[in-house]
């Protein structure tokens, strides 16, 4: 049996600034994710077991989830409400290098993306409530004691046998999203010589030791927002980085990669809404690598897809894995690994810039019953696209064990399935505006 890794090991080494706060364990800032509920809220459970499960395969941080065949009934009219500014909480301008604690280059790679999803995910965290603080109440807000916007259930946990942390941040029942997660997960084990044969097949720069088991490491940060209005559209990221040690030497790498992406799924297609997405990841991309683009765009369309559909799940953004210093998109241009986490900075720091004006263009548009019932469909493709094919959902459901909670945070709340529906077939109608772009991928930057 291999020896356990004490987790002062994985952290040797690790640079703080004198003005942070840092973890107890594993000396990342924590900024407030107490693990003990307010009164006015239910115990949590710990999320430690499943979480780093599913996260070796694809970060996906979950709760539980539930779904009803039943539309709401209506139309529904948005109050109206200000605008938001797109600032930080300080009142600037956002921007990542002013909002995020700066990164200590002296520090160990797992030290500093670990660092980096920790301080944007509580920036997200911090906007997305800042949105739902701008919003009207909702209609179906009947109690008089309802006077303040929903905040994440922001619950911290620690993974048995000092292997691990995370914090799992949910939002449930907002005013402009019915559902919302942002999670980061910071992991640490002992890959065996089969699953290094396993992902070898996606990640060409692992060695394979196929004898005893090799020390790994891995963290990121994993978000999926399912708004209620259904001209607002969900959306999705993931940023991971991942590494091998040496069996000898924990803090030492024999392999190492960045992966992850993020895509717009909208009910409805609003072409304004979806160039903005592209460009604003576009750009970053183009800051750091001209093959970056063209290769990452189609890769998103090829692998967010539904065979049994014909259809993609959504109209795409960026997606990629196993990217390293000689990943054969950079071609004679090779970075090092320090430019690329200065990409990945760049990439993941744009998902606030590109989702947010889409969010407060759309959230006070009025709907009917047949838009709400066509977003619960849609929503259903959702679902069974993470169900059937997404590879980290997949592989955390067959691991003995799982906390089925975690691994399924992706889900929305509600979603409908109908038999053979009429909804999209009739040419000229919104909805068959979006199943087209769905089974045709465009290029919208």
């Amino acid at each position: 049996m291999s020896a356990r890794i004490p987790m002062s090991r994985i952290y040797a080494g690790a640079r703080i600034s004198k003005t942070a706060k840092p973890s107890t364990r594993l000396l990342i800032p924590r900024r407030g994710y107490a693990s003990t509920p307010k009164p006015d809220e239910p115990k949590r459970t710990s999320l430690a077991s499943a979480a780093a499960t599913g996260f070796v395969a694809g970060l996906l941080f979950v709760v539980g989830s539930r779904y009803t065949s039943s539309a709401d009934a209506g139309t529904v009219k948005a109050d109206g409400a200000p605008a938001l500014e797109f600032v930080d909480t300080y009142g600037k301008p956002w921007h990542p290098a002013e909002a995020i604690e700066k990164d200590d280059p002296r520090n160990p790679m797992r030290i500093r993306m670990a660092s980096w999803v920790k301080n944007l995910q509580d920036h997200i965290v911090t906007t997305i409530e800042s949105l739902e603080a701008s919003a009207p109440p909702n209609a179906n807000e009947t109690s008089p004691s309802t006077t303040s916007a929903p905040k994440f259930l922001r619950d911290a946990w620690i993974r048995p046998n000092a292997s691990g942390e995370g914090s799992s941040c949910v939002l449930a029942n907002g005013r402009i999203f019915e559902k919302a997660g942002v999670n980061v997960s910071i992991v640490q084990g002992m890959l065996s010589p089969g699953a290094q044969a396993q992902m070898r097949a996606d990640h060409s720069s692992l060695p394979i030791n196929r004898t005893e088991p090799l020390p790994y490491f891995a963290t990121g940060l994993s978000i999926v927002i399912h708004p209620r209005n259904p001209h607002v559209p969900t959306v999705h990221l993931n940023y991971r980085y991942f590494e091998i040690a040496d069996k000898d030497d924990p803090t030492k790498p024999v392999a190492w990669w960045f992966g992850g992406g993020s895509d717009l799924t909208p009910s409805y297609l609003v072409e304004e809404d979806a160039k903005h997405f592209h460009k604003t990841l576009k750009d970053a991309a183009d800051r750091h690598h001209p093959n970056y683009w063209p290769k990452f765009k189609p890769w998103c369309d090829k692998y967010f897809y539904i065979p049994h559909r014909s259809e993609a799940r959504g109209i795409g953004g960026f997606f990629f894995d196993d990217l390293t210093s000689s990943s054969e998109v950079h071609g004679d241009k090779q970075p090092s690994k320090e430019e690329i986490f200065e990409f990945i900075k760049d990439i993941s720091g744009a998902f606030l810039p590109s989702y947010v004006p889409i969010v407060v263009r759309n959230r006070d548009k009025g709907w009917t019953e047949q838009q709400r019932r066509w977003q619960l469909i849609r929503r259903g493709r959702y679902v069974e696209f993470n169900l059937l094919y997404d590879r980290g959902t997949k592989f955390g459901l067959n691991i003995p064990g799982a906390r089925v909670e975690s691994i399924l945070m992706s889900l929305p709340e509600t979603a409908r399935w109908e038999y053979c529906t009429e909804l999209g077939q009739e040419q000229g109608t919104e909805e068959a505006k979006l199943l087209e772009v769905l089974k045709t991928p465009k290029d919208w930057a």
